[in-house]
């Protein structure tokens, strides 16, 4: 059987892909930097901006995901030259591409953000976002290669180290005080990475008809950062404290937190309701959300199980 290659595989969203791949019975060859170490998959240590070696890692394929992601800091070099080899090895190989995405190319808007939403981003990475979007898009058109892309608000959950984890996870089970990273009052939805990872390997055996466009992967219904950190405090059985990420935290953790370094262009998400619509999605696919409170619980595990995680924080105060 054809495998089904897994780019990203060391991350958060390409880990979600490798395991929905194994609870389906699918063949997974998992390809990271380094060797991934993903159970029951065939392993390969390649660099996904390496395009030689990315023909090689997606020989054979049925399917080819574009989980990586690149840090921040590597963002202008690293992600086109992947997005470009990826399409090209997918190509070569007669394999659907599965782009995983994110909604920061929409910008700042006023209502649910859907997959035809205008394109108007406010920040450099929502800029680049857009352009790999399109690349994407504009191979598929091309006939260059059967492409699709899943794409994603915040992500949460086992795995993944976000601001809706680092920021909120470690201080529920230590009794710190979680920090939201904008107004907790307003209403939001957010991407669990099981079911994204489900989404996408959904998108990979779709039919035809499914490919060169954008869907949006599931959320649950709309919550607030306030229902979201007492969900915390009810599943640790003991209070925890809401706070917000301020202005002032921002410019410090500009100094010692990478992620917020580079991520702090986009707490504007935070700022406005950030509602994703996921009905074209749920029309046609299998694949729904996981409910808050069990993705809660599942993400709290995850931590338990990695101490190291618990200690790190992502305010200095």
């Amino acid at each position: 059987m054809s495998p089904h290659v897994v780019v990203g595989a060391s991350g958060g969203i390409g880990r979600a892909v490798c395991a929905e791949l194994a609870r389906r019975g699918l063949p997974v060859r998992a390809v990271s930097r380094r060797d991934p170490r993903v159970p029951g998959a065939e392993n390969v240590a390649a660099d996904a901006t390496d395009a030689v070696a990315m023909v090689r890692a997606c020989a054979g394929a049925t399917a080819v995901y574009h989980c990586v992601n690149p840090p921040f800091a590597s963002w202008r070099t690293a992600f086109p030259d992947a997005t470009r080899a990826l399409l090209a090895a997918a190509g070569a190989a007669g394999a659907r591409l599965v782009f995983a995405d994110d909604t920061w190319m929409y910008g700042r808007v006023d209502a649910p953000m859907r997959e035809d939403t205008s394109v108007r981003p406010v920040s450099e990475k929502g800029v680049l976002r857009a352009w790999l979007a399109e690349l994407v898009l504009a191979a598929h058109a091309r006939g260059e290669v059967d492409a699709v892309i899943g794409r994603a608000p915040e992500l949460w959950g086992p795995g993944v180290e976000s601001l809706l984890g680092t920021g909120l996870f470690p201080a529920a089970l230590r009794g710190g005080t979680a920090r939201w990273p904008g107004d907790p009052d307003l209403p939001m939805t957010a991407g669990y990475a099981p079911d994204v990872g489900a989404a996408l390997v959904d998108l990979a055996l779709a039919p035809a008809a499914a490919s060169g466009r954008v869907w949006h992967t599931p959320v649950p219904p709309p919550s607030t950062g306030r229902e979201f950190v007492a969900r915390l405090a009810a599943a640790t059985g003991r209070p925890v404290r809401l706070g917000r990420i301020t202005p002032a935290m921002v410019a410090a953790l500009r100094l010692v937190s990478p992620v917020a370094r580079e991520g702090a262009q986009l707490l504007y998400q935070f700022e406005q309701p950030f509602l994703v619509d996921d009905a074209a999605f749920r029309a046609v696919f299998p694949t729904t959300a996981t409910p808050w409170d069990e993705g809660v619980a599942a993400t709290l595990a995850w931590y338990r199980a990695e101490p190291e995680r618990t200690r790190r924080r992502l305010v200095p105060v």
